[in-house]
């Protein structure tokens, strides 16, 4: 008979999570997942396989978080629920500034194209999602632009939020202010 597990796997992986985004994927071992996640190696590896496995459910644990941002976007019109957004960003990231920046932008960074492939196909997911608001955002403002210009804008934008996050980091809140409004200024 098999054994009921003694944790909740959410807050597992929330813990999970927390611990990948303030180390980064390569400097936290599956010892510092024990400890963090309060389980013990073998729970981990029959849970979520691997430490990839468990790198995976933070990552969907992350895209959780930042869903009610990408809602909230999605119920606003234009360019002007983009910018929403960015702002929104901003402050969800100056919240937990803790981690450091965003665990996605961390990730892409620390690992670019060496991740795993599991794991780049669930970043890159949401990098992807992102994307698609973003253009359907742009369009409700623009229709007349063809689909190639408004995919160019939306990659755009997708760099600018990357770049935006790093220097939020170490950059006064002002001047990323600033930055949020010479990128739609541009647009």
């Amino acid at each position: 008979m098999a054994r009921k597990k003694a944790y909740i796997e959410e807050q597992v992986i929330e813990k999970a999570m927390n611990l990948f985004w303030r180390n980064g994927y390569e400097s936290t071992s599956v010892r510092m997942l024990e400890n963090e996640m309060g389980i013990n190696q073998f729970s981990i590896y029959a849970s979520f396989g691997s430490k990839q496995g468990v790198f995976k459910e933070s990552i969907k644990c992350y895209k959780g978080k930042l869903k009610e941002l990408v809602n909230d976007m999605e119920a606003s019109h234009g360019k002007a629920a983009i910018k929403a957004y960015f702002y929104a960003f901003n402050n969800f990231a100056k919240q937990n500034i803790g981690q450091g920046g965003c665990l996605i932008n961390n990730t892409f960074s620390e690992l670019g194209t060496n991740a795993p492939e599991e794991v780049m196909t669930e970043m890159m997911a949401f990098v992807n999602e992102l994307k698609a608001v973003f253009q359907k955002k742009l369009r409700d403002d623009d229709a007349t632009s063809s689909h190639d210009y408004l995919a160019k804008q939306a990659s755009f934008l997708l760099v600018a939020i990357q770049g935006m996050v790093v220097a939020s980091k170490v950059m006064a809140n002002s001047e990323i202010e600033n930055f949020v409004e010479m990128t739609f200024s541009s647009l």
